[in-house]
């Protein structure tokens, strides 16, 4: 008979790490894969408990690791995209989903002569399960099938390691010295802390949760020992919420606290019952020895059961949780500054989504100093100038924080969906940057025309008022069609953009009118182009936004697109026609020389 030595430890070792190896393929394969689907989850979260129970438990069958999720709802919490009072619940359907796990490891206890038992064993289909996804992987040219291919190979891989672990303890059902260690674990605070430290240390309960029924395959293993180790394991498996909580704002910190707090409480409230039944009525059964199907009901009872008991009192888990990490006087961050928290990456596709929330602030923003901008350049206001020369300096920020932020997200394994979403936006924080660097220019114009006291003629007014009634139209449309994703909405950008453009030819013309006719010094002139070729960068930049909406969306080269649509599209010419129609009839009575310019 085969005895437990140095080598039996390192194939123990090993199947440990093809076990945390192929638990980090499947659930990032599996994120990979749900992606879009948990963005529009996150969308929907209520202040219903029950919906909220049901959206952790969902999300984390989906990624298999309830620590991702609570490192995700630290990150959230963070980047204010959810309250405090919103996790609590989620945190309860983590702890219930990630159950799964253990009843799938579960399958390897399966004993039976049975054609359709053996064929339940994980050592019977995981090679096939194996072959079958690399297959997809090697074969498929769609990322979806090769992410279906890593997770089948992810699952084999996992399962070998479950294997090997339970091979390699197997001889410890003959030894004595093992026998006697395990009497230690009688002492059930001892076998609460064993599961815990065991599993901060390794930072995955499914991996605990494995090592137990590898270890349970032995024989050795009683109910009595194994219930405080899956209760230690539980409040284990906090540690890594733990560390993602360092140097986050105090909301994020109690998310983890509140994850802590439901362990700790449910391991007190459980385990004296635990040990009451075991000393009284159910005695026998404490005795008996557990199987890894034990393991996996007994995992799922305790979560269970304390969801059940405290998930009614989560409003005082929140107020306990304010007690236990109490606010101090601290710099808050601004509300609309950039709160992006690096605890998101766990999940890439909910970080993909932090982003777009960020990068509609930045368009908003940029929407609103723009139009201050406008305003300013027509009747001029200090605190308004101070505003928009704030608002810029914002939207610099948002832009650092997020280029920055997607660069390191744009590295990681995302869907194509989610690579599609950080291209465009990419382009299009840089295009806001930009705008909001103009309307800083337009405020210093308009700021030179009130210190030199100069003044535009009547008719000069009022072709400014066009020019900036047609740049406030397309900076409008251009930020709703991408908040909204509306292709409809950006397909009206280019038509009007072409449209300023020969605006702004009509009024070069008109001036160089004025000024020949000394209506109009040449100090003031300069002033009045550079007013002029900033708003036509501002609707070029109009322009770029619309079009990368479209290019990636309609998956087009966008220059070859515009040139195809300018000379053959009706929709187009209509929209041209209809705005040039519009905004040249606004304009004052033309002279000769400006009839030629529109219709050149």
């Amino acid at each position: 008979m085969e005895t437990f030595d140095i080598f039996s430890v390192f194939t123990m070792l090993g199947g440990l790490a093809f076990f945390l190896y192929g638990m980090n393929v499947m659930s990032s394969s599996l994120e990979k894969l749900t992606g879009g689907r948990l963005e529009s989850a996150l969308r929907k979260i209520t202040s219903s408990k029950l919906k909220s129970l049901l959206l952790g438990m969902g999300i984390t069958i989906a990624i298999q690791s309830s620590s991702a999720v609570t490192v995700m709802l630290v990150g959230l919490v963070n980047s204010g995209i959810m309250q405090l009072e919103q996790t609590v619940a989620v945190c309860f359907g983590a702890d219930i989903g990630t159950t799964l796990t253990a009843w799938i490891l579960s399958l390897s206890g399966i004993k039976g002569d049975n054609f359709f038992l053996k064929l339940l064993k994980p050592s019977s289909f995981s090679p096939l399960v194996a072959l079958a996804g690399i297959m997809l992987i090697m074969l498929s040219k769609k990322s979806k099938k090769k992410d279906i291919g890593s997770i089948m190979l992810g699952f084999s891989i996992l399962m070998t390691g479950m294997m090997l672990m339970s091979g390699a303890v197997e001889p410890l059902a003959e030894s004595e010295s093992f026998q006697s260690m395990l009497v230690a674990f009688k002492n059930p605070l001892l076998g609460v802390l064993v599961g815990a430290a065991f599993t901060g240390v390794i930072q995955s309960s499914a991996a605990s949760i494995g090592i137990m029924q590898a270890f349970s395959s032995t024989g050795a293993l009683t109910v009595g020992m194994a219930a405080p180790l899956i209760m230690g394991l539980n409040i284990g498996t906090c540690v890594t919420a733990l560390i993602s909580s360092i140097g986050v704002k105090k909301n994020a910190k109690r998310v983890a606290t509140i994850h802590i707090l439901i362990k700790l409480i449910g391991v007190c409230i459980v385990l004296p019952v635990t040990l009451l039944l075991e000393a009284t009525v159910a005695k026998d059964f404490f005795n008996e020895t557990i199987t890894p199907v034990g393991i996996a009901i007994g995992h799922s009872i305790f979560n269970i059961v304390i969801t059940l008991i405290l998930m009614p009192f989560s409003n005082q888990l929140v107020k306990l949780s304010t007690k236990i990490v109490r606010d101090k006087e601290e710099e808050a961050p601004a509300e609309d500054e950039p709160q992006l928290d690096m605890n998101l990456f766990k999940i890439p596709s909910v970080a993909v989504e932090a982003c777009r929330g960020a990068a509609i602030q930045m368009a908003r923003h940029t929407e609103d100093t723009i139009c201050d901008a406008l305003y300013v350049l027509q009747k001029y206001d200090e605190k308004l100038s101070d505003k928009v020369i704030a608002g810029e300096q914002l939207i610099d920020r948002y832009e650092d924080r997020l280029g920055s932020y997607l660069v390191k997200i744009s590295k990681a394994s995302v869907s194509s969906a989610d690579n599609r979403k950080v291209s465009k936006m990419m382009h299009i924080i840089g295009n806001l940057e930009r705008i909001s660097d103009h309307a800083v220019n337009l405020i210093e114009s308009a700021k030179e025309l009130k210190d030199k006291d100069y003044h535009f003629s009547e008719d000069g007014s009022l072709e400014m008022n066009v020019i900036c009634a047609a740049i406030d139209e397309n900076i409008h449309t251009a930020i709703r069609a991408y908040i909204d994703d509306d292709l409809a909405l950006a397909h009206r950008v280019e038509p009007l953009e072409e449209v300023v453009d020969k605006l702004i030819i009509e009024l070069k013309n008109r001036h160089i009118d004025r000024l020949q006719a000394g209506q109009c010094t040449v100090e003031l002139g300069y002033i009045f182009q550079d007013i002029l070729i900033n708003l036509e960068r501002i609707s070029d930049h109009c322009s770029n936004i619309a079009g990368c909406i479209i290019e990636i969306e309609e998956k087009t080269e966008i220059h070859g697109y515009w040139n195809e649509v300018k000379e053959n599209d009706e929709t187009f010419r209509r929209l041209y026609k209809d705005f040039s129609t519009a905004y040249f009839s606004m304009l004052p009575k033309l002279s000769q020389s400006s009839a030629q310019a529109q219709n050149s």
